[in-house]
């Protein structure tokens, strides 16, 4: 099976909750294979699970964007990329090894618990203002953007009415179909954001996460005051951009099973593990896995070379059939702590218990005090980001 058999990659999802058709048939036909990007660079696509956990976990791989056999989607000009500081998810070791040394305490397992009341703070007052409203509510609006946003806004020390700010510049950026120039100024507008901000925390640190790791970078000397823009960019945008698409995806895909969703509600603790189940079922950011070779290496019999560059699909790998039996059944029972929703190796989000607690958090607490939501519309008439690099829903209509 050849690309222009299956059609230009990325392939288009035909049902919006289901990874798109190809994967299946390349798993089983052609899981490694050669494609052409919309910029013309070419790359591997892995879809098994086992080979995108082989390549993840590699050491001679690169997450260098500016490296010319990097998998860009879109191009982007020389002098673009040249003013492009690099950040954490675009690093490799050592450089990277240090970086992520210094906010690994801050997204520990103990740390997250120590924030949870807040969070049960935040959505109790989404789900309130929810309940007093008159009509169909947008959830996207009313709980999937705000409650990650205060989140990470209040841990970072980010001021929450530059919210829209911030999540327009996202939106910009992770759309493939934005216009290059507006990318490239979306990208500009936020590093002069995070300049302003890191310039104020290094003046008057305050108790909060960027102003811990001003603090903590006196000491160190880890980064320069750029480094710090760039850390407080990617941990921003990434703590919210994800979240809250899976929020909104979340309720579709418990509202859309009702059975599972009557074993969650019948017992809460079975959160985590369906958290988990829907990162599987959904794999919002199935390109993230992008790579380059540092050096030739052979995955699935199949010989790639340094320089070629690599695109693990965890939507892919997700599904695969010699991991998960029927996995495009959504089975809160299944447990799949394995899944690829999060990456593997070093490079595996540094954010990830803060975003299960939140989920986990938002699915409880919403169905428990809205037993009766519904969808207001039917999901073949719902506006997914088919053209995002993050998937998820322009906007849910519900009802209470």
């Amino acid at each position: 099976m050849t690309d222009s058999q299956i059609g230009a990659f990325p392939y288009p999802r035909t049902c919006p909750l289901q990874p798109p058709k190809e994967y299946s048939s390349l798993r089983a036909e052609q899981p490694i294979s050669k494609i052409t990007l919309a910029s013309g660079r070419t790359a591997w696509l892995l879809t098994r699970h086992e080979h995108i956990r082989q390549l993840l976990a590699s050491p001679d791989v690169s997450s260098n964007m500016a490296h010319p056999g990097y998998p860009l989607h879109f191009d982007i000009p020389a002098e673009v990329m040249e003013q492009m500081r690099p950040v954490m998810l675009a690093m490799d070791p050592p450089v990277h090894t240090a970086q992520r040394k210094m906010v690994i305490p801050e997204f520990t397992v103990k740390r997250v618990l120590q924030l949870r009341p807040r969070i049960q703070e935040i959505v109790d007052e989404c789900v309130t203002a929810m309940l007093a409203a008159e009509g169909p509510v947008d959830l996207v609006e009313a709980l999937a953007l705000p409650v990650p946003s205060l989140a990470i806004s209040e841990l970072l020390g980010v001021p929450y009415e530059d919210r829209e700010f911030f999540q327009d510049c996202s939106k910009k950026i992770v759309s493939v179909d934005t216009d290059p120039q507006e990318r490239n100024q979306a990208h500009q507008d936020l590093q002069a954001y995070f300049a302003e901000l890191i310039t104020a925390k290094e003046a008057d640190p305050g108790d909060d996460l960027l102003s811990r790791l001003v603090l903590k970078n006196r000491e160190t000397g880890t980064l320069d005051h750029n480094g710090l823009v760039g850390m407080a960019n990617v941990l921003l945008v990434g703590g919210f951009e994800t979240t809250a698409n899976m929020i909104s995806l979340g309720v579709v895909g418990l509202l859309e099973n009702p059975d599972q969703l009557a074993k969650l509600t019948a017992d809460p603790a079975l959160a985590p593990q369906a958290v988990d189940e829907l990162l599987r079922y959904f794999s919002i950011a199935d390109q993230v896995t992008s790579r380059v070779m540092t050096a030739d290496i052979e995955i699935g019999g199949v010989l790639i070379r340094a320089g070629e560059g690599v695109i693990g699909l965890s939507a892919s790998g997700n599904f695969d059939e010699a991991v998960y039996s029927d996995p495009d059944r959504l089975d809160i029972d299944r447990g799949g702590k394995h899944h690829l929703a999060f990456g593997h190796g070093i490079h595996q989000c540094i954010g990830q218990n803060l975003a299960k607690m939140e989920l986990e958090v938002v699915f409880t607490t919403l169905f428990a005090r809205i037993p009766g939501l519904k969808l207001a519309a039917p999901v073949a008439e719902l506006s997914f980001k088919d053209s995002m690099g993050v998937y998820g829903l322009h906007k849910l209509p519900v009802t209470c």
